[in-house]
């Protein structure tokens, strides 16, 4: 019986965090194995990181960092229920604790989404959606950033640089993206999660967590006319949990049900690059230890590795842009 057929965009998330992340991601695209990168625009090397995708016509979202380092406009302690009293964001979990104490007034979240300067013309990155306009959001949070970084179709959310966005951030995400034309964003639905027993039980549990909050972001998604694919994988294949049998098993079990010869959309959420070496790197605290790790370079591995590619030939996966499906 033929497969249902699956086209599957490799996404490699923060793009623009340092030079030796984003080598390793221009490394992966042009030996075929991501197919879209998420940039980071608060990172140190946001604007080499355009400049790499231009020059490699690599198609570029934008990634959601409401938590993590400096804003891009010009920090102001006190006068932002988003920052420390020394000008950084939150954090994490700090940020979700924030926001569950009523501390974070989501007027300011809306602002950080909506401020705008013009940026001086510019040809966007090649390769991108024809919706791409220059844009710059005062936080570099969102789908904007310095002079050379454009907005564009895409948007990534809920992703390790969020963590699991509470339900009104989520409200105001929507109403935002909607506002601003971006059409496509992420939502890390992944099914199968609590029997990824190799998974330790802390990251079992927030992996299901930041699937469950996903859950409850459909419905403000959905009524802002924005879509997202119809599978998700990559809560349960980070780091040193990437396989290429496990991306296999996880695509398997985003297709049950799936009646036969159905076309599926899909996303694989990835990480890889070379480590980041200190002080190089980072948000405007230099890297962490998510990025300075070996797995890191493990999943740059496995994603270039044959065996992962022969999989998801014989399995019926075609690998596409994010853009492809928006035309598809």
């Amino acid at each position: 019986m033929a497969r249902p057929r699956v086209r599957l965009v490799v996404t490699a998330d923060d793009f623009g965090y340092c030079p030796r992340r984003d080598e390793g991601i221009v490394e992966a695209f042009l030996a075929g194995a991501v197919t879209s990168v998420s940039l980071l625009v608060n990172g140190a090397a946001a604007e080499s990181a355009a400049e790499l995708a231009r020059r490699h016509r690599i198609p570029t979202g934008l990634h959601a960092n409401l938590s993590e380092g400096r804003p891009v406009g010009p920090a102001r302690p006190g006068a932002s229920s988003l920052l420390s009293p020394e000008g950084f964001f939150l954090g994490k979990m700090g940020f979700r604790e924030a926001v569950a104490a009523k501390d974070v007034a989501l007027s300011q979240v809306r602002k950080c989404g909506c401020g705008r300067r013009t940026p001086p013309p510019q040809a966007p990155p090649a390769g991108c959606g024809r919706s791409w306009r220059p844009s710059w959001v005062a936080s570099r949070s969102y789908w904007a950033g310095n002079p050379r970084t454009w907005t564009g179709t895409s948007m990534c959310t809920c992703s390790q640089r969020f963590g699991r966005p509470p339900a009104g951030v989520c409200q105001v995400f929507a109403e935002v993206l909607q506002a601003h034309g971006v059409r496509f964003t992420r939502l890390p639905l992944e099914r199968g999660l609590g029997d990824c027993t190799w998974l330790e039980a802390p990251a079992r549990a927030f992996a299901c967590a930041v699937e469950c909050d996903a859950r409850a972001a459909v419905g403000p998604f959905s009524r802002s006319g924005l879509r997202w694919t119809d599978a998700f994988v990559g809560l349960s294949t980070c780091g040193r949990h990437m396989s290429a049998h496990r991306v296999s098993g996880a695509l398997a079990r985003a297709l049950e049900g799936t009646p036969t010869g159905h076309s599926l959309t899909a996303e694989l959420m990835a990480h890889p690059g070379y480590p980041s070496v200190p002080p190089a790197g980072g948000c405007g605290e230099g890297p962490d230890a998510f990025s300075c790790s070996w797995e890191r370079l493990h999943e740059l591995r496995v994603l270039k590795e044959p065996t992962l590619q022969a999989r998801l030939a014989q399995d019926g996966v075609q690998l596409c842009a994010l853009q492809d499906l928006e035309t598809g």
